[in-house]
């Protein structure tokens, strides 16, 4: 037993490529999705040093160009150039898709956790979930946005109240399972109070579904995003989102395609890349 420990000491470790061309091969979905979803929340936190102008100067006497090496994505209706508008409304997109994805899963988690640990509150509590998810979530944040201003900070809350039920959901059936745990029977035993139960002992088993459950929800709300802003119902049109400059560029559609062609490039680039980190975590945190 010594000997083969002492064997595993000194033995090399294989050099950095054969590390990375081992993750390749074991992990390809979670590099390949990792790697441009990187590019892409790169390029959106260095924006201005990405050869790009300011998203909202407006230059008539250049309105409609076609990409060129003055403007790489052309130019729209006002004379905006729609590489630098594309290039910033990253920012929007990443920054609601993060900041729904943590939100939703902060409340979602804290709700499925005393739903599932509480045979009192499971019942009702979960018939309204089940209400809340009967609705389309683009139809609820659709009808939500209807009563608030347009803003980036109602755009949140109108996707996030959607996501909610489905993180409970999740939360609460792997709390079903582990709180009959031997390891839980006994720290009740034990006299041990349920905060510190739930969160010690049950809230760990949760962090592999709820990671894989956080890219899902980004995702989704990256894409309600764009269909509420393309709808006239999401961002004020002052904003470069993604959905805002294809719904712009509507009009001009058999003029100048560039002008909704290249933010939609972009917007299936995010989706794609987030849904693939999703599935390689997925694959690489079940252990079945």
């Amino acid at each position: 037993m010594s000997s083969w420990i002492l064997e595993s000491a000194i033995r090399p470790r294989p050099p950095a490529v054969a590390r990375v061309r081992l993750a390749l091969v074991r992990h390809p979905t979670l590099i390949a999705g990792g790697v441009a979803l990187a590019l892409i929340v790169a390029g959106a936190v260095f924006a201005p040093v990405w050869w790009t102008g300011d998203p909202l100067q407006m230059r008539p006497i250049q309105r409609l160009r076609p990409p060129s090496a003055g403007a790489w994505f052309g130019t729209d209706h006002f004379g905006r150039d729609i590489y630098t508008r594309t290039i910033y409304g990253a920012r929007v997109s990443l920054t609601i898709g993060a900041a729904v994805s943590l939100i939703s899963l902060a409340l979602g988690t804290t709700l499925g956790l005393v739903i599932g640990f509480s045979r009192r509150l499971d019942p009702v509590m979960m018939r309204v979930m089940d209400g809340v998810m009967a609705i389309p979530a683009i139809l609820l944040a659709l009808a939500l946005m209807a009563l608030m201003r347009a803003s980036v900070r109602n755009v949140i809350i109108a996707l996030v109240i959607p996501e909610i039920p489905r993180v409970t959901r999740v939360v609460r059936a792997s709390v079903l399972s582990l709180r009959e745990h031997l390891m839980v029977e006994g720290a009740r035993a034990l006299g041990v109070r349920t905060p510190r139960i739930l969160l010690r002992y049950i809230l760990p088993g949760l962090v592999a579904p709820l990671i894989v459950q956080g890219t899902y929800i980004c995702a989704s709300a990256i894409l309600v995003e764009a269909y509420l802003s393309f709808l006239g119902a999401g961002t004020p049109p002052v904003i470069p989102s993604w959905g805002n400059i294809m719904v712009e560029g509507r009009a001009y559609v058999q003029l100048a395609f560039w002008i909704i062609f290249f933010p939609g490039i972009f917007l299936a680039a995010t989706v794609l890349a987030v849904n693939l980190v999703g599935d390689g975590l997925r694959d690489t945190l079940d252990v079945r």
